[in-house]
């Protein structure tokens, strides 16, 4: 049974950053995707960050150049470092990962599995 257990959210100012952790486990497969996707109250999920196999890495167009996510393939996690935080960052995350078909990656209809969410607070 897979399990994503995501860890690091927290409450920050403006400009600072933070490290979201998510430890991933029950995988059976090695094909398929991770992502972070983000839910703020009253909007609509939406991806950030998707990372397939071969550590190859997309991003929303609203965190490029200001987040990164990676794989720890070893120890089976998946992190995403966040820099110059800003108040529209303020959202819930998620950790999600496929069953090895998804097509539109940043759509989290395509993700099977999830984890509970990390919240994270920006403020001004």
């Amino acid at each position: 049974q897979v399990q994503l257990l995501e860890s690091g959210g927290g409450s920050v100012q403006a400009g600072g950053s933070l490290r979201l952790s998510c430890a991933a486990s029950g995988f059976t497969r090695s094909d398929y995707y991770m992502a972070w996707f983000r839910q703020a109250p009253g909007k609509e999920r939406e991806g950030v960050a998707v990372i397939d196999r071969h550590g190859s890495a997309r991003y929303a167009r609203s965190v490029t150049g200001r987040f990164t996510i990676s794989k720890d393939n070893a120890n089976n996690t998946l992190y995403l470092i966040m820099n110059s935080l800003k108040p529209d960052d303020t959202a819930r995350y998620f950790c999600a990962a496929d069953d090895g078909t998804a097509i539109m990656l940043f759509n989290p209809a395509e993700y099977l599995y999830w984890g509970q969410g990390t919240q994270v607070t920006v403020s001004s």
